[in-house]
């Protein structure tokens, strides 16, 4: 895939978290209690993986890294705002919306990952807070539920935004996270 006109962007470290990340998170939300050790192995390969790309937000390649594309809220409003008008400016890298949206999928993940510990550990005995108790079960199923559902949400209107970013920039951003690469920019060596 790699021609004159492309870039690489997307590692294949990223990548390969990012699809796992995927499988994980649906495999657990589809099995829920009904194939409970299934559940709990997604949810562990969920955490497993956040814990990585915290890692890998410091140590991968320079689109990777959290310095190359955290910003303030004010940008990724105004990038909205500019994505509306049709008048975005294309990034090679993730965008100001995507950096916000990555913020909110890693911390609803997070929490969807620690309040299903909790959950586990209070009506299970298990795992690694096995030794919470059951007394706040209802509150840890609730808030589990509701990080679930919320980090659902959060992918829809990622899919939707890389939808819309895909047809406005002419390129195809699920397809490059496949491969790892993007159109080069018009002045790129």
């Amino acid at each position: 895939m790699n021609t004159p006109d492309t870039i690489k962007v997307w590692d294949l470290p990223l990548r390969l978290f990012h699809w796992l990340l995927v499988a994980g998170f649906f495999t657990a939300y589809i099995t829920e209690d009904e194939l409970l050790n299934v559940h709990v192995l997604a949810g562990y390969l969920v955490f497993g993986l956040l814990l990585f790309r915290v890692i890998w937000g410091f140590t991968g390649n320079g689109y990777a890294r959290f310095s190359s594309f955290l910003c303030a809220p004010t940008q990724s409003i105004q990038y909205l705002k500019d994505l509306a008008k049709h008048s975005a400016k294309r990034y090679i890298g993730h965008n100001p919306a995507g950096a916000a949206m990555i913020v909110l999928l890693l911390f609803s993940l997070l929490m969807t990952s620690l309040t299903g510990f909790a959950v586990y550990g209070a009506d299970q005995a298990a795992g690694p807070l096995a030794a919470i108790g059951a007394t706040y079960e209802e509150f840890w199923e609730e808030s589990h539920e509701f990080f679930a559902n919320f980090t659902l949400l959060l992918v829809i209107v990622h899919v939707v935004g890389v939808v819309v970013e895909s047809i406005i920039h002419r390129e195809n951003l699920a397809k490059a996270m496949l491969h790892g690469f993007k159109k080069a920019p018009p002045n790129a060596d």
